[in-house]
């Protein structure tokens, strides 16, 4: 990916989340989600609490950028339970 002058994180972190939507597209072409209504207050679909999990980490991310400096590997920790979480129970 030397064509965008990418880091070497930037580029894995792209691919990761490149990865993951073709995974739920292949999940979703094999098993179809139905909406459900987990802890979160609106009856979701696994793609919905993917986005609804990828934006809040972002925010998270940012906001521990923007109030401390501690290591960022410890929130991106938080963020992958939470992730889990909201796409097994939200």
């Amino acid at each position: 990916m030397e064509w965008m002058a990418w880091t070497l994180p930037t580029s894995l972190f792209f691919a990761g989340i490149g990865t993951l939507l073709l995974g739920m597209t292949a999940w979703q072409f094999v098993t179809p989600t139905l909406s459900r209504q987990g802890f979160l207050p609106i009856a979701t679909t696994r793609g919905d609490r993917l986005f609804i999990g990828l934006l809040s980490s972002g925010w998270v991310h940012l906001l521990w950028l923007g109030f401390t400096d501690q290591v960022l590997w410890m929130i991106s920790i938080v963020c992958v339970v939470w992730m889990l979480v909201l796409m097994k129970w939200g």
